[in-house]
């Protein structure tokens, strides 16, 4: 079911992210830095910093957590483990597949000790590595434990569940990427729906699966289809995550991709160029998504 205060929260974030900041440093101040309750403050601080694509103050905190959890805890505690994970999917968010790779192979080993196959964190700690294996072109890699994580989540949680539907997802997309369009769609409608029914039609999952499934059927040539998906799910993202957010750049990215497979060169080159800029600034100028928007702005400046 959809929860009604969704949007409310993420148009809060700012004042939220202030009263975390300040709980935390002032349990610093109280506890010290390696406190447990310390810790927690900051792993909810960084939930937030990530939710809305504040990647290099997530980094910050994640790192200082992951090395006060190996002192505390031990290398090998769920705890740390977990602390590590974390810190992987940011180094991921920011294009840097080898550094998050590496500890992602440290934590799906370590976990697999620790529970069986079918435990969700031994599945989830499979999920990113895939991911990152996505990323670094290495399809077939992703795909098998992608496979693997899909199937014990249908079994294990239900067809509806949000982890499996994201499995789903993450699947389709490797598909897409080695250009298996049809696998890919088949897939994503299927998500969409799902998450449509229950996340609800404004929650950053379904309109995040709006956005791969536009791009499919773009992939494929079906340029109105496509368009109609990515102007609702990018002002959906606008008003939900902000003009700002890596995912609403995404979006207006692939909406301008739509545009100028149809020669519709003067509106694609106006949003590229605001892509690029916020991206620049968002992420950083030398950001896979960031040098990305570069080269299709001097793509469609020269056609």
């Amino acid at each position: 079911m959809e929860n009604e205060n969704f949007p409310a929260t993420y148009q809060n974030w700012k004042e939220t992210m202030e009263l975390q900041v300040v709980e935390t440093e002032k349990r610093k101040q109280l506890l010290g830095a390696e406190h447990p309750d310390t810790l927690r403050s900051m792993t909810t601080l960084a939930a937030t910093y990530l939710s809305h694509g504040c990647w290099k103050e997530a980094e910050a905190l994640q790192a200082v957590m992951m090395e006060g959890r190996k002192r505390l805890l031990g290398n090998e505690h769920p705890d740390t483990l977990m602390s590590m994970a974390d810190l992987a999917s940011t180094y991921s968010n920011q294009g840097r597949w080898k550094k998050a790779e590496a500890l992602q192979v440290v934590v799906m080993e370590k976990i697999s000790q620790l529970h069986e196959n079918e435990h969700p964190d031994t599945l989830r700690s499979m999920e990113n590595l895939a991911a990152t294996y996505r990323n670094q072109g290495r399809w077939k890699e992703g795909e098998a434990l992608q496979v693997v994580v899909m199937e014990k989540r249908k079994w294990l949680l239900g067809d509806e569940h949000p982890d499996t539907l994201a499995s789903m997802a993450n699947l389709a997309n490797t598909y897409r990427q080695q250009g298996r369009w049809t696998e890919a769609e088949a897939l994503q409608v299927v998500v969409v729906e799902k998450r449509k029914q229950v996340l609800g039609d404004d929650h950053p999952e379904a309109l995040m699966s709006m956005a791969d499934l536009a791009a499919t059927y773009s992939n494929q040539g079906h340029w109105k289809e496509a368009e109609a998906l990515q102007v609702v799910a990018m002002e959906k993202m606008k008003q939900v995550l902000g003009d700002d957010h890596p995912f609403t750049l995404t979006s207006m990215a692939d909406l301008a991709k739509t545009y100028r497979k149809q020669g519709r060169w003067t509106e694609a080159d106006a949003l590229e160029m605001v892509v690029t800029e916020k991206r620049k600034r968002v992420l950083g100028d030398d950001h896979p998504e960031t040098l990305a928007s570069m080269a299709n702005l001097v793509g469609t400046n020269r056609d």
